[in-house]
């Protein structure tokens, strides 16, 4: 089994945050979000599961949300990666 994990470029955080619609539910830092990416591929490599790293490109993301009309919150991100190869 294979899932596209959403990678966020540490360059990029400030504005991911000023875009999304679930801030709340962010880590304040790009350091406390990338230890829990490590942590999840980690988890998910020791069940067996092929994991790829799918750098988020956030005007596509952008444009994917306006375009499907969805808000830009974490399921979204998850289904705009699910899609990239």
């Amino acid at each position: 089994m294979e899932v596209n994990l959403a990678y966020y470029r540490k360059k990029d955080w400030r504005k991911l945050l000023s875009m999304i619609d679930d801030r709340e539910s962010m880590f304040n830092t790009w350091k406390e979000w990338h230890k829990s990416y490590l942590r999840a591929k980690k988890e998910l490599s020791s069940k067996g599961i092929v994991t790829n790293d799918i750098e988020v490109d956030l005007i596509e993301l952008d444009k994917f949300c306006r375009e499907n009309g969805l808000k830009n919150i974490g399921k979204t991100r998850s289904q705009f990666v699910s899609t990239e190869k």
